[in-house]
């Protein structure tokens, strides 16, 4: 007996669960959980459903093809673990803690590999026997160095995400839809607010009273990429801006790890530049 996630994206109509559950009973497949949004102002239906049996996963696609909307997208996805890289710069907190998580089994993934521009951080990543790869940029337009990533990451195969674990570069376009959909950032500041270089002296200058970290996919648009998860930390007026850098540290890599989670267990759907999160 196999396990299924099947999400489904569609235009909304009457009886679409009813439509979907009959699906699933007359395959004889239980439903393990279920989770459904609609979104009234666009008109979009969503569903995430887990199940288990046995059935041909094409012909469950073919067979809720059948019944649901024109244009529908539907997913069938076995879980199992999916296959990542992480790309770094020269800070440590936000890949220290995927390091952990994942050595504790709390990430259903496969670390592929860390790439960073730097050799700083290979001490600690080979100390968790993941291969550590240094593409300096140094004397390399852009465009020649990310060509240098682009050829190192097409030589692993069925990769499902790339996590910018604090990866200070900014990534061309050719970069971006190389691998559209599947780049996940941190960004250090609750956003739309403070994009760009040092939101903590941005922040700082503006007298918050909260700040906060960012995940979210990549797009061409800077820091505007579908917002994944978000947390906030409230601080004062005693706080100089290198005591909220400090502490922004410990919210982005909670922040993008549980990002990540969600990511590996398929509980995001992405439209219109929104995410859609069960």
């Amino acid at each position: 007996m196999s396990q299924y996630r099947v999400l489904i994206d569609a235009n909304d109509e009457k009886g679409l669960v009813h439509k979907v559950s009959s699906i699933f009973y007359s395959y004889d497949l239980n439903i393990l959980s279920n989770s459904e949004f609609v979104d009234k102002e666009s008109n979009k239906f969503f569903m995430r459903s887990v199940v288990d049996g046995d059935v041909d996963k094409n012909e469950l696609i073919k067979a809720l093809d059948d019944v649901l909307p024109q244009t529908s997208s539907i997913r069938v996805i076995e879980p199992k673990k999916k296959n990542i890289i992480l790309m770094v710069t020269k800070e440590l907190h936000a890949l220290g803690d995927i390091l952990i998580r994942h050595e504790a089994g709390e990430l259903d993934a496969n670390i592929l590999a860390v790439i960073s521009n730097y050799d700083k951080l290979e001490s600690l990543v080979t100390k968790f026997d993941i291969p550590y790869i240094t593409i300096s940029h140094e004397g390399l337009e852009r465009a020649e160095h990310e060509s240098k990533i682009i050829e190192t990451i097409n030589k692993f195969e069925e990769l499902d995400y790339i996590v910018l674990a604090k990866y200070m570069r900014i990534l061309t376009p050719r970069f971006v839809e190389e691998y559209d959909g599947k780049i996940i950032n941190i960004h250090h500041s609750f956003l739309p607010a403070f994009i760009g270089a040092n939101p903590y002296k941005q922040a700082y200058d503006r007298g918050v009273k909260i700040i906060g970290a960012t995940a979210h996919f990549v797009n061409n648009n800077l820091d505007e990429g579908p917002i994944i998860a978000q947390d906030v930390k409230h601080i004062d007026h005693a706080y100089s801006w290198r005591d909220m850098q400090k502490l922004g540290r410990d919210v982005e890599k909670v922040v993008l790890s549980r990002a990540l989670k969600l990511a590996l267990e398929d509980r995001i759907f992405v439209y219109a530049n929104r995410t859609v999160i069960f």
